[in-house]
């Protein structure tokens, strides 16, 4: 049942959840909220800042894209009021001649302004004049916008036109989208009347549209892909973010889009500056997970659990000789000091009710036995005593002397009558007295029985179990020696090897092996003092050994005594013998230890290099739960 009720224990205690593991748990769910909450931030707060970053860097970008068309428009426009505001030009409108266009129509012109084609309209709308050139090779371009001969009469920049007024906008043409400005032709004054129209024009090519990405360092993207609705559109993918604006023609129709490309550079640092900050963050929080779990259990947890274990160890078993001694001054420590006075409280009143326990059935089982031994002696003695006294009352050396006399060739006849009539008295005398004492011997067997019995009742109390203990060798020793009577232990120094300390708490039969020890001393300080000494030495040691894989405690116990002859040493244990005088021993002590260490499970031995040199008690016996009746022991 002790077994059954410490299982359920043991299971119940590590079944529940731990203080330990409560904290590790804890703390675990404090930095997992932690990170869940930095996750949120990041991902609510931090990325969509960057994002809105590379959404305005977008837009400024585009907004610097249609800055640089804004540009490149006014450039046109500059270099079309140049040209109408020319006093050649103006007198050609008046007076068309083939020497204006040879001299100043030429490719390098148009190239060193940076035009594709060039007109002149007057005013009735009707082209006088359209060149359009090859900027990279000169030749000859075919627009058809320059093919016309007159200006459409839908064109918005007729208005224009009849007003002296300039323009600039966006036309498509079969070479392209095409850039266009307007200017009056005037005298060269900027005075007078308007002779018409000089409108310039370049095709926005890719190296135009490239030149104007790289003026506003974006990367520009033209299209003509009507699809995507009027205003800024913003499209992000993983890797840019993309912004659309629609452009429309002269006419106020959607003619192409510009697209900008702007490569999430922020969001991927950014990213990468968060995994970077929660990489730091979740090794700092590990760090200090860590830290703070190594600090609570060094502190708190450790010897609270040490604490625990103990009084669970003591809570469930029998040894009381273990303590805790935790070092400091706080709380836990100071619990851990008050639980140790407990347990040596606990020790020391169960160690005084065991040996009173032990004393009180001790004296108890010789009180019954020696009642009962006095009970069958008494008429044992009376009936021995007249058995005695009839067995000197017969005639024996009487009778001896007259066989004798009979025996002699010269005895008479009348001798020999009166030797054989006395001899035939004498035994019908020792007859009667035989029948007598047969009696006698019967009572006396009886009685004889009588102790038999009370000794093997005795021998069957004996045979009870002892009560194992858990006892630290240096202890049980000096205990012993307090029993010791105060003769042996003044003649002997009792020395206790270091290794009886290195073996640590032992569990055996305290008392038995106790009163062991005692004899083994007594037997020792006789020792010395036979062998002349007034002080002699006893050294006792102590060591675990292991046979047939069962713990064995081996004690040695070597005095500086009278010795053993070497033809005595098997014969030491036996019921009555002693090398000690017949009037102070009779052969019982190391007797009786034989029997007790034999009964434990274990056996005993003695040795000595020979009279004079001393003796070595030694004793194995196993550690334990002993079972005498079978005398065999068990280990939980």
């Amino acid at each position: 049942m002790t077994k059954v009720r410490s299982d359920e224990r043991s299971s119940g205690t590590n079944g529940g959840m731990r203080i330990r593991t409560k904290m590790i748990s804890l703390v675990a769910l404090l930095f997992a909220v932690l990170s869940v909450i930095k996750i949120a931030i990041q991902s609510r707060m931090l990325m969509p800042s960057f994002a809105e970053l590379e959404r305005d860097d977008a837009q400024t970008s585009m907004r610097r894209i249609g800055n640089a068309l804004g540009r490149a428009l006014e450039n046109l426009e500059f270099h079309a009021a140049d040209w109408g505001n020319w006093l050649d030009t103006y007198r050609y409108m008046q007076r068309p001649n083939w020497d204006f266009e040879r001299e100043n129509l030429t490719p390098y012109a148009l190239k060193r302004i940076n035009i594709n084609a060039i007109l002149l309209i007057d005013m009735d709308g009707e082209i006088v004049l359209s060149t359009a050139r090859d900027l990279a090779t000169g030749a000859t371009l075919r627009i058809d916008f320059l093919e016309r001969k007159v200006l459409p009469a839908d064109f918005p920049w007729r208005k224009n036109l009849a007003a002296g007024a300039p323009a600039r906008g966006f036309i498509q043409t079969n070479q392209g989208i095409m850039m266009m400005a307007a200017a009056p032709i005037l005298n060269g004054s900027g005075a007078g009347r308007a002779m018409g129209m000089m409108i310039i024009g370049r095709l926005l090519t890719p190296d135009q549209v490239q030149m104007l990405g790289a003026q506003a360092e974006a990367k520009l993207i033209m299209t003509q892909d009507l699809t995507t609705g009027a205003g800024d559109q913003i499209v992000e993918t993983d890797t840019v973010t993309r912004i659309y604006r629609s452009v429309g023609d002269v006419y106020g129709r959607p003619l192409m889009h510009l697209r900008v490309d702007v490569p999430r550079r922020i969001t991927a640092r950014g990213r990468d500056a968060v995994i970077y900050a929660s990489a730091y963050l979740i090794g700092a929080a590990i760090f200090i997970l860590a830290l703070l779990v190594v600090a609570l259990t060094r502190v708190v947890l450790q010897p609270l659990a040490r604490v625990t274990r103990h009084a669970i160890a003591i809570g469930e078993g029998t040894d009381l000789s273990t303590r805790l001694e935790l070092p400091g001054n706080d709380e836990i420590a100071r619990l851990a000091q008050e639980f140790d006075r407990m347990v040596e409280r606990v020790a020391e009143s169960r160690r005084e009710l065991v040996d009173k326990s032990f004393q009180a059935g001790f004296a108890e089982l010789a009180k019954g036995v020696l009642h009962n031994l006095g009970n069958a002696m008494t008429p044992l003695g009376v009936r021995l005593s007249k058995l005695g006294g009839r067995l000197r009352a017969a005639p024996i050396n009487d009778m001896e002397m007259a066989l004798s006399e009979l025996a002699k060739p010269d005895c008479s006849p009348a001798r020999r009558t009166d030797l054989e009539k006395f001899l035939y008295l004498g035994c019908r005398e020792v007859a009667v007295l035989l029948k007598d004492s047969q009696a006698d011997l019967e009572v006396i067997q009886r009685q004889s029985d009588i102790v038999r019995i009370a000794l093997t009742e005795l021998m069957r109390s004996t045979r009870n179990e002892y009560v194992v203990e858990s006892v630290r060798l240096p202890e049980l020793v000096a205990q012993t020696l307090e029993i010791v009577p105060d003769a042996s232990r003044q003649r002997l120094i009792v020395d206790t090897d270091e290794s009886l300390q290195r073996v640590g708490v032992v569990h055996v039969a305290r008392t038995a092996l106790r009163m062991i020890l005692q004899n083994f001393i007594i037997n020792a300080a006789d020792a010395v003092r036979d062998a002349g000494r007034a002080k002699g030495m006893l050294h006792v040691a102590a060591e675990i050994v292991h046979e047939s894989d069962v713990p064995k405690l081996h004690l040695c116990c070597k005095d500086n005594g009278i010795g053993i002859a070497a033809d005595k040493l098997a014969r030491v244990f036996d019921k009555g013998f002693s090398t000690k005088s017949r009037d102070t021993n009779y052969g019982i002590g190391l007797h009786w230890c034989a029997n007790t260490i034999r009964a434990l499970g274990g056996r005993v031995w003695a040795d000595s290099e020979g009279p004079g040199l001393g003796a070595s008690l030694h004793l194995m016996m196993p550690m334990g739960i002993y079972e005498n009746r079978s005398n065999v022991w068990f280990e939980i």
